[in-house]
């Protein structure tokens, strides 16, 4: 079962089309990555999906039910959710803010010690949310939108702003939220870094549009490992390569081969070689992720 369900999604602010004919499907039980360079449109798709912001066109379906104004609020009971950065009161401890979030959404209150516990605040429990490191802070926002035990969680770039020990941190949380508590993450980021070692699932997007989605295992598949072949006269030995059925092409001056054997390689060059041809560089390379994803995104996308 999908969770959250897109047809045909679309934001026009003005005439700029912020979010064109998107069409997402988040999986039950994963931690779903939403990438795409700042600007791509992620936030705005976001707060459509939990209601904040009307589409200009498409369907958004959430929990099974379509995200209207007849069924936001029951969906919303269901649904936890960091948006740009946390809000709190700055003069009361981490356990009074989440007391206030407790009663506003009618949650036991046993689960005010509980979340504390899973985001790794409770030994803060007396200290002024002032006072709090931003990462700290970051981590109480999770907290909150924990209050609940949502079904499903919606997070947008929550490392932002973070040191690696508090991004660190943050993301062994998200990655552990499907296992220990049966909620599903959607978490967006513009680092395929991050969204690398926390989703199992993920869509790109680029100025709006959909450009990828499907599990990270198939998104790997696309760095396969090849071989970078120079020679002396390129064009001649693509023709003979040809000739001989090795699938071949060329790439910024050399002549890109799939991964072959020891043997089959050693035999390759010494063909090359008694067709006067001399083999100027043979390399063995795989295309990075950061690579794949630039090329979906474009080259002069931010990351």
């Amino acid at each position: 079962m999908n969770i959250i369900e897109t047809h045909n999604l679309c934001k026009q602010y003005g005439s700029a089309l912020r979010v064109s004919h998107l069409d997402l499907a988040v999986p039950e039980g994963s931690v779903y990555g939403f990438l795409g360079p700042n600007g791509a449109g992620k936030s705005t798709t976001l707060k459509m999906i939990l209601g904040l912001v009307r589409p200009t066109a498409g369907k958004i379906q959430v929990l099974g039910k379509r995200m209207d104004s007849s069924h936001r609020l029951e969906i919303l009971r269901q649904v936890g959710s960091l948006i740009e950065s946390p809000s709190y009161y700055g003069h009361l401890t981490g356990e009074e803010n989440l007391r206030i979030v407790q009663t506003l959404r009618g949650a036991p209150e046993k689960n005010i010690q509980e979340v504390l516990q899973i985001v790794r605040l409770d030994g803060q429990s007396g200290k002024k949310v002032a006072h709090y490191s931003l990462g700290m802070k970051q981590r109480l926002g999770l907290a909150a939108a924990l209050l609940g035990y949502p079904r499903l969680l919606i997070l947008d770039e929550p490392t932002n702003g973070l040191d690696p020990a508090g991004i660190q941190e943050m993301r062994e949380l998200i990655r552990d939220l499907p296992r220990r508590l049966g909620i599903t993450v959607v978490v967006s980021s513009h680092l395929l870094s991050e969204i690398d070692q926390m989703a199992d699932h993920l869509a790109i997007i680029r100025e709006g549009e959909l450009v990828f989605q499907d599990s990270l295992e198939v998104l790997h598949s696309r760095s396969r490992h090849h071989l970078a072949l120079r020679t002396t006269q390129n064009q001649e030995a693509l023709r003979l390569l040809s000739e001989k059925s090795v699938p071949c092409r060329e790439e910024n001056g050399y002549l890109i081969l799939p991964l072959l054997t020891d043997e089959t390689a050693a035999r390759l060059t010494c063909f090359l070689g008694e067709k006067d041809l001399g083999v100027v560089r043979l390399e063995e390379r795989q295309k990075s992720l950061e690579d794949i994803f630039l090329e979906l995104t474009g080259k002069a996308a931010s990351l």
